[in-house]
């Protein structure tokens, strides 16, 4: 199985009981081994009381593009620590984008990045994810 297949089949897994990310609206753009993008258009329910994107929602849609990445070869994978920078709101109507790339896999740990911009590339929010591979797969091989 090549590795594309493999993350595909990968997130499909997951997607298939991933009720969070199918709750807020999320879809999957891409996948690859150590690589994801979701995307997500703001909607009113997505925004806090400054009529902005929650930051949350924008946290969640970078933290699931990380959640797809790291679990792309179908290693049953978990986040051990995740961080935010947010640089600029979204706003309603925007499209955002969670381009989630590896950045290092040692042993059982690893290291993802994640940009998230809306539709005119404009950066919204940097991401860093610390995955670690537990027992466990997606689907059998």
């Amino acid at each position: 199985m090549t590795p594309k297949k493999r993350a595909e089949k990968s997130s499909a897994a997951m997607w298939s009981s991933d009720n969070a990310s199918k709750w807020a609206g999320m879809e999957i753009a891409e996948v690859d081994a150590g690589r994801a993008v979701l995307q997500l258009t703001v909607e009113a329910h997505h925004c806090n009381g400054h009529g902005i994107c929650h930051g949350g929602v924008t946290f969640m849609l970078a933290d699931s593009a990380f959640a797809f990445a790291c679990n792309s070869r179908n290693q049953a994978t978990v986040a051990q620590s995740n961080s935010i920078t947010y640089t600029a709101p979204g706003r309603l109507g925007d499209r955002l984008t969670a381009d989630a790339r590896e950045v290092s896999l040692t042993g059982r740990s690893g290291i993802y990045d994640v940009t998230v911009k809306n539709q005119d590339d404009l950066v919204i929010a940097e991401f860093r994810g610390l995955s670690r591979a537990i027992k466990g797969h997606l689907f059998e091989e």
